[in-house]
């Protein structure tokens, strides 16, 4: 027997349609899945937005206040896509509804912003997801399985990148992203939460870390109107940037193993160079995002000149086999979303988390809470233990 659930969306960006679009796909590809998600609602505060949203994609009801779906007894479960300073006020109200959450990171401005929602979500009985979703490809989770199986021998450091050109443009429109008070970090919350969260399900636990960060773009647009993604606003009214463009940083792990973790938002030619290179005492294994579907792999007793050979995930890694018959066919970015989509329902229908938690929200934030207190500082910063 398949029960409806009902969803809602809030915030109806890039992201919110994404979400929007793996609940319409998620039984296609998981057709066992217990749970049938029902487009409810769709609350998005820019005049007609969530109206044109409605009539798209076929959500019964659209709202600009995000408030009447705390109040909906029709939704049993919400994908927050809203801006980061409204994750933390969302997530609290929607977990305390009783709502089930499906979130996008970095979960609010700061480490206690994230630990609000998880409590509030823990306390209410509630499961939560995070939209933490290359971890999601199934050859990161290849090469998970190959780090822990010992198959390059033990870790001794890697390198995890995240690099892209969207705020590369000078007439980029200064938008709550580079605002303190509404996008609380740059590219730490952005995409470096990305890259603490890899680092963990990778090799474990972050021990201590020193970071530095810098802006490069220090002056922006204000945009006259509503903006959606990453958009020009030429001939606006001047504004500083307030949050970094550029993050590095030096990673300890509980293991031993060293790390380097690098972001940049405004990285001239790179177009989401994403991934991380894991070198052990044996062998290597290497992963970048615009080939996701494949793995560099180094392994063996050579040591010196050993070779590097390619590897096509298949249906044996990961999700992979729910949206492709055999190795070499390609998944894309979407699909990754569809795979967070499955697990969260997962979670609700069986009532334990599958796929990414608030705690690893928790974790993660932990982190760029550290690497900004670290670039202040200059100094190595400790993070406890899970």
């Amino acid at each position: 027997m398949v029960d409806a659930l009902g969803v809602a969306v809030v915030g109806f960006g890039w992201m919110g349609r994404v979400h929007t679009q793996a609940y319409a796909r998620v039984r296609h590809h998981y057709p066992q899945l217990s749970l049938r998600p029902e487009l409810v609602t769709v609350a998005e505060e820019v005049p007609g937005r969530a109206e044109e949203a409605a009539e798209r994609f076929g959500f019964a009801t659209a709202t600009r206040d995000w408030r009447e779906v705390a109040t909906d007894p029709r939704v049993r479960a919400v994908s927050i896509t809203a801006p980061n300073f409204l994750h933390r006020e969302i997530g609290v109200a929607m977990a305390e509804a009783g709502k089930h959450l499906w979130i996008e990171k970095p979960v609010g401005l700061t480490g206690e912003d994230a630990r609000a929602v998880a409590d509030a979500a823990a306390k209410a009985g509630v499961q939560g997801a995070v939209g933490f979703n290359y971890r999601n490809a199934p050859a990161v989770e290849a090469a998970r399985d190959l780090i822990a199986s010992g198959d390059i021998g033990r870790v001794t450091h890697v390198r995890i990148r995240l690099f892209s050109d969207y705020a590369a443009h000078p007439d980029g429109a200064l938008t709550w992203r580079y605002e303190r008070e509404r996008g609380g970090s740059g590219v730490l919350g952005d995409l470096a939460s990305h890259g603490a969260d890899l680092a963990r399900f990778l090799l474990g636990d972050i021990a201590s870390l020193t970071a530095d960060t810098a802006v490069f773009v220090p002056e922006r647009a204000r945009p006259t109107g509503a903006t959606a993604g990453h958009a020009l606003a030429s001939g606006g009214e001047p504004g500083p940037v307030e949050n970094e463009d550029y993050a590095s940083c030096l990673l300890r792990f509980a293991s031993g193993a060293r790390g380097v973790l690098e972001a940049c938002r405004v990285s001239v030619g790179e177009q989401n160079n994403y991934g991380f290179e894991v070198h052990g005492t044996r062998g290597a294994v290497f992963w970048d995002f615009r080939r996701m579907n494949e793995l560099a792999l180094s392994r063996g007793t050579t040591y010196q000149d050993q070779p590097v050979s390619t590897v096509y995930v298949g249906p044996g890694d990961g999700e992979f086999a729910a949206f492709q018959p055999g190795a070499a066919n390609a998944m894309g970015y979407d699909d990754l979303k569809v795979i967070e989509a499955y697990r969260f329902l997962r979670s609700v229908a069986e009532g334990r988390p599958y796929g990414t938690t608030l705690a690893d929200a928790v974790h993660s934030a932990a982190v760029l809470d550290a690497m900004a207190a670290s670039a202040e500082s200059g100094a190595w910063v400790s993070l406890p233990a899970s």
